[in-house]
């Protein structure tokens, strides 16, 4: 719509798929995003305003970390606005995040918009993982700052030149969490029934001696997701060349007091062709759960008969689903959840049929459903004012007392004045003393008379 804005507006560009967003450019240039969730398609398009024609710069799996070019560096038009750099009149500079088979190597790269040459300029080498992060210049020559760790390095800003390959250190920060140098972290990759590769980041202490302590109580960590492709699902994500560090939500802590522990451990869900994902959710997760144990036990390091698993959110769900279907686990730790989907009627997650679609689908993934099979010892934690649309205190409260008016071992911890992730120091104190207190009774000493 042409200024003063009181005419009729022009339509610039329609899309087949769901419109995610327009990103202008500049006067002629906007970069278009459509797809599907549903598909896990994503399209990214150049648009020209005033011809109104659409190039196709990327077209692929939302999931599919391979092949992701990246994003434009951007920079401050007159506006104020950041907008992508128009780089030698028909270029781009890209960040991207690098996976690949053996990992994530983030990279610059320079994209041609006019042939879709991508050639990279730069790219991150063992042992480090470093992440560009600021353009400083793309005119003189290109330099950027990139954020470097490695598995023994804290992470620190350093200036990166392309032109003479020279590097400058501007900052040297402390370790924050020097007692987390006491454990050793190992990728490890395992597949699961169906052939699909898996892996884990496995969390013990440099000081373990599995000969001299025996099998070791095991902590598993995880957070389903959804794919419509089995390749995607198998693609390998994040890095082994990371310094370890940790907030208060994740189980890390408890590799210090005599666990394994098995954390972003990978739970896909895969669904191709026609199918849905989540019509085969229960069983995906057991093969996901199984492999990963059967992994640790044959490494000689976790006891199969002391296993407990723990998530937040949509992880809380997978959790109590876990502990309603199978008897893999001692015990589980599930924070913040939803566990009766008829609470979510309109979809929840990737799933985009409502209950009345698909009402068979919505019961047999609620673990409320099959509350009187919980017989696994199950901590439930809520924030008292999770304002997350799926998962209100409701839904802990009623698998709570479904649980205890059936026999089963369950705790319910409410935490004051938190919304969907926690922050006062009290309650996170609390929440990790009540973790650890749960690990203890039911877990590491199950077995002991």
């Amino acid at each position: 719509m042409e200024a003063p804005f009181t005419g009729v507006q022009k339509t610039i560009v329609e899309t087949p798929m769901r419109l995610y967003g327009v990103g202008f450019i500049n006067d002629t240039l906007a970069f278009v995003n459509q797809g599907s969730m549903a598909k896990q398609r994503r399209i990214w398009q150049l648009l020209n305003i005033k011809a109104k024609e659409l190039k196709t710069l990327s077209d692929r799996s939302s999931n599919d970390a391979y092949n992701d070019p990246g994003t434009p560096f951007t920079t401050k038009n007159s506006m104020g606005r950041n907008v992508p750099i128009i780089y030698q009149n028909t270029k781009f500079i890209m960040r991207g995040q690098g996976a690949s088979s053996k990992g994530d190597y983030p990279f610059v790269s320079i994209f041609d918009f006019s042939n879709l040459k991508q050639d990279r300029i730069w790219q991150s080498k063992d042992p480090y993982f470093e992440n560009p992060v600021k353009l400083l210049n793309f005119k003189d020559e290109i330099s950027f700052v990139t954020n470097r760790q490695s598995s023994t390095d804290v992470p620190n800003y350093f200036i990166v030149s392309v032109k003479d390959n020279s590097e400058k250190e501007l900052t040297a920060f402390p370790d924050s969490q020097p007692e987390l140098r006491q454990l050793k972290k190992e990728k490890i990759t395992y597949t699961r029934k169906d052939g699909i590769q898996l892996s884990a980041n496995l969390y013990v202490s440099k000081n373990y001696d599995p000969k001299k302590e025996g099998l070791l109580p095991v902590m598993m960590v995880a957070y389903p997701i959804e794919y419509k492709s089995a390749a995607d699902a198998a693609q390998v994500r994040g890095s082994s060349n990371t310094f370890t560090q940790v907030n208060y939500g994740s189980f890390v802590f408890f590799a210090l007091k005599g666990y394994a522990v098995l954390d972003n451990t990978e739970f896909p869900i895969v669904g191709e062709g026609d199918k849905y994902p989540n019509d085969n959710f229960v069983e995906q997760l057991e093969w996901n759960a199984k492999a990963a144990i059967d992994k640790i036990v044959s490494m000689g390091i976790g006891d199969s008969t002391r296993v407990a698993v723990a998530g937040h959110s949509y992880g809380a769900f997978m959790t109590t689903n876990l502990l309603a279907h199978t008897n893999l686990f001692k015990a589980g730790i599930a924070r913040s959840g939803a566990y009766n989907r008829t609470l979510t009627p309109f979809g929840f997650q990737n799933e985009e049929r409502t209950y009345w679609q698909a009402p068979q689908v919505y019961n047999r993934m609620s673990p409320f459903s099959y509350a009187d099979k919980i017989k696994t010892p199950l901590l439930l934690i809520h924030g008292e004012a999770d304002n997350n649309s799926g998962t209100f205190p409701i839904q802990s409260e009623r698998l709570y007392n479904a649980i205890k008016g059936h026999g089963g071992i369950v705790r319910y911890v409410q935490l004051p004045f938190e919304s969907h992730g926690y922050a006062a120091k009290e309650n996170i104190l609390h929440l990790l003393w009540e973790e650890y207190q749960w690990l203890e009774k039911y877990v590491k000493n199950a077995n002991t008379k």
